[in-house]
């Protein structure tokens, strides 16, 4: 995951890689700057999981997409989600 340094909620919104598997077997990519490091980004979208409620991302682009928009994403279709700072298949904390 990341080291406590890596983490520390003064430095700010960061970009995160978020690939969701949704129960039809394909990804959706979300890139996101709601969250300020991996574990503050996994410990909302856990809680979101647990509560049955959806996955808001206020300042997230959706696919790669230019413009930044909300993406709401229905917690009942998601499988797992990786999270990471770099967009790489490999890396990532599983939810």
């Amino acid at each position: 995951m990341t080291s406590p340094s890596d983490d520390d909620p003064a430095s700010g919104p960061v970009d995160l890689f978020l690939r969701i598997h949704a129960l039809s077997g394909e990804d959706m990519l979300v890139v996101s700057r709601d969250f300020g490091s991996e574990l503050e980004a996994a410990q909302a979208i856990a809680r979101a999981l647990d509560d049955r409620r959806s996955l808001t991302f206020a300042h997230a682009s959706f696919s790669r997409e230019t413009q930044e928009s909300v993406v709401v994403v229905n917690p009942s279709n998601v499988v797992a989600v990786r999270i990471s700072r770099t967009d790489s298949a490999a890396t990532g904390q599983y939810l």
